[in-house]
């Protein structure tokens, strides 16, 4: 095995999914003229998490999604969760918008085309806690435009094969939302990766695993990678490093040694979908249709039938059926979680065990289920599904949060955490969903987190004005400003608006 030592850099980008390739985005728009270096295990960029197949691409605008629209003990709705989810999403669209007007994305329907957004419940609690969410949220101004139905017609006319064969007389509602989106989170990520490419002062190295992260005497990081086809190495001094590498970044920060990282650890979710290929089936389904999560479950299992359009091609998804896998990536290793397991964060670790002893039966159950069954969910949604136009495929593995609380246990969190390090030179992404749709408002978090110095009048602030321009204002009290970013983005991105 050879050892060497290459030209230092500003910022090493770990990972080349949708995140890293957003802030490689955000930093060489602010300063043309940093040096950024992206380091990649696999042989390219967004084949993990952000992989087109391995995310529902809902665009996550918090919509369809119950999981953020919690009913209090009262029977009120809380959407506090979904409106800051909503405007999140927001800050992608103006993103994706600027890159398209500066011909950085040549066209946007390469990953992003215009797909409503759907809920969908049966049974008559279920219709009551549908009519007092859609109350709450088509109330304010971040969901104008926002329809509900209990009529089986109507519901029929918007989404057809959830209602065809439907016992007559059950009670059902949807609400349902034009405005939202199908996004490509794959197509994106190349479309980002490339775009930087073509700038001087970017590289992206492939087939590189992150072996070695440590810390220089004036305070640099040195990145050490070990090439996965001959094993020789070769390492990198950097000013900046930002580890976006999906489950791989709980290992990477513990490799840091940063003393903020310590405690955290990681809970593998995996999924499985059914998927649909069948144009005679998919040209008849034009939405995304949300039902409720089952009772314990994490996040990323809520159950949906989606239009999906990669590569031209318009398919169904629906799942995704929640499994566990002790991997922290779709293609790491089986040890990834005992490797993952270290004295600081081993007690938080048996906490969060003990406390959520319904999620874990949740994921045993899940993984129990037979074909049949997983099928059986299915044709709850659409009642007329025949088994052969649908075939099974592995979702992207998550990583869910264990974080260290007060009291010296811990806690799962379903979202995802920016981990920094006290000095700002060194920041890890942790977590699952939303994930690839608020890519851009974490980027800008991570602005402001570790780059804070150069948000001012005379340094990045007006560069970072120009990409979004309603950085600084709070787009959930704004309406007039919502409204307009809204337009503007949509007429840019060639989707819907109201």
């Amino acid at each position: 095995m050879s050892n060497s030592s290459i030209d230092n850099t500003d910022v090493v980008l770990i990972g080349a999914g949708i995140m890293s390739a957003t802030l490689g985005t955000f930093l060489k728009e602010l300063q043309p003229d940093l040096s950024i270096a992206m380091y990649e295990r696999l042989g390219d960029c967004g084949q993990e998490s952000s992989n087109s197949w391995n995310n529902a691409g809902t665009g996550h605008a918090a919509n369809c999604e119950m999981n953020y629209t919690p009913q209090r003990a009262d029977g009120s709705v809380d959407i506090s969760e979904a409106l800051e989810v909503n405007t999140e999403f927001d800050i992608s669209r103006q993103l994706w918008a600027y890159l398209v007007r500066q011909g950085a994305i040549p066209d946007p329907r390469a990953f992003i085309h215009p797909c409503p957004h759907m809920s969908f419940v049966w049974g008559d609690e279920n219709v009551a806690f549908l009519r007092t969410r859609f109350n709450e949220m088509s109330a304010h101004h971040c969901y104008h435009g926002m329809e509900f139905s209990d009529d089986p017609a109507q519901i029929a006319q918007w989404a057809p094969l959830i209602m065809e064969g439907r016992a007559p007389g059950e009670k059902v509602a949807a609400t349902r939302i034009i405005t939202g989106t199908d996004v490509d989170y794959g197509s994106l990520t190349h479309l980002l990766v490339a775009q930087l490419q073509a700038r001087t002062g970017f590289a992206v190295h492939y087939n590189q695993q992150v072996v070695g992260l440590q810390r220089e005497a004036d305070g640099r990081w040195r990145v050490t990678v070990e090439n996965n086809s001959d094993k020789s190495r070769q390492s990198v001094s950097a000013k900046f490093v930002f580890i976006g590498a999906g489950g791989d970044a709980i290992d990477l920060l513990q490799m840091s040694g940063i003393p903020e990282g310590r405690g955290f650890g990681g809970f593998p979710v995996s999924g499985i979908w059914l998927r649909c290929d069948v144009d005679a089936v998919s040209e008849r389904h034009h939405a995304k249709v949300y039902g409720k999560a089952a009772s314990g479950s994490p996040p990323m299992s809520v159950p949906h039938l989606d239009t999906r359009i990669i590569g031209g091609k318009k398919s169904l998804l629906f799942g995704p059926y929640a499994g566990f896998s002790t991997k922290f990536l779709k293609q790491g290793s089986l040890l990834d979680l005992f490797e993952s397991i270290t004295l600081s964060n081993i007690t938080p670790l048996l906490d969060v065990a003990k406390d959520n002893l319904k999620l874990t039966e949740y994921l045993i159950g899940q993984v129990l289920q037979s074909p049949s069954h997983q099928f059986g969910v299915l044709k709850q949604f659409f009642p007329n599904a025949a088994p052969d136009d649908w075939a099974k495929a592995v979702a992207g593995q998550r990583v869910q949060i264990i974080k260290p609380d007060h009291r010296g246990g811990g806690a799962l969190e379903f979202g995802t955490e920016l981990v920094p390090a006290g000095d700002k030179s060194l920041v890890a992404l942790l977590g699952a969903s939303p994930g690839a749709s608020t890519a851009a408002f974490i980027a800008v978090k991570v602005l402001e987190a570790c780059f804070d110095d150069h948000l001012t009048d005379d340094g990045w602030l007006p560069a970072l004005k120009r990409i979004i321009p309603t950085y600084g204002i709070d787009l959930k009290t704004d309406a007039q400003a919502c409204a307009r970013a809204r337009a503007e983005t949509a007429a840019v991105l060639k989707i819907d608006n109201i």
